[in-house]
């Protein structure tokens, strides 16, 4: 059992069950290492060390490692890229239009679908203390949180445009781009204009 709780440390406190069986690890220590509280059952299938610091990114990891096609996105990815100063209260991903929702105990979501090009535009992906997240770059949460702003509330997404105009590493080239992508272009280009005078 110790080389199970090892293989979770060299995987920064996460594995996947799929994983660990083709590790050999059998699932009767698993369980036992659950029952004893060493690990924690994410969800089926997703595990991790009970003992893990839990950080602001812990959330957004453990949602990409339960749903393999989730892409962090809207309030939770404007968080990350530090474009607002609001703390959203559930992890925000996006899935493709074609997806079943999966229903986490832990951490609290939100799920919204996306179009296939809508969808695959613009995902990053980034290594964070607690782990691996996929999730939208800059200019893309800008765009998604302009497509969303009804839902996310104008005060947020404002923020989340003025703050990016302000950085020195702003790309209004790969913003349009993807303002086209997600047919906000329109908006966007006039707020742009009127914030940058």
């Amino acid at each position: 059992m110790d080389a199970i709780l090892k293989y979770f440390r060299e995987n920064k406190g996460y594995a996947l069950m799929k994983h660990m069986r083709a590790r050999r690890f059998q699932t009767r220590d698993i369980q036992k290492l659950v029952k004893a509280g060493r690990i924690v059952k994410v969800k089926p299938g997703v595990y991790r060390l009970a003992d893990l610091e839990i950080g602001e990114s812990n959330g957004p990891v453990e949602v990409c490692l339960a749903i393999p096609k989730a892409v962090i996105c809207l309030s939770s990815a404007l968080a990350f890229h530090e474009l607002t100063t609001f703390v959203p209260t559930a992890i925000t991903y996006a899935i493709p239009r074609s997806d079943k929702p999966i229903r986490l105990s832990h951490p609290s979501t939100e799920s919204f679908y996306f179009s296939e090009a809508q969808y695959k535009a613009g995902i990053e992906h980034h290594e964070t203390k607690a782990g691996h997240i996929r999730l939208y770059g800059v200019e893309k949460t800008i765009c998604d949180a302009f497509r969303f702003r009804n839902k996310l509330g104008e005060d947020i997404v404002m923020e989340g445009l003025k703050t990016y105009l302000r950085k020195r590493n702003r790309d209004l080239n790969k913003l349009m781009k993807f303002a086209e992508i997600c047919r906000v272009k329109g908006i966007i280009s006039q707020y742009v204009k009127v914030i940058m005078g």
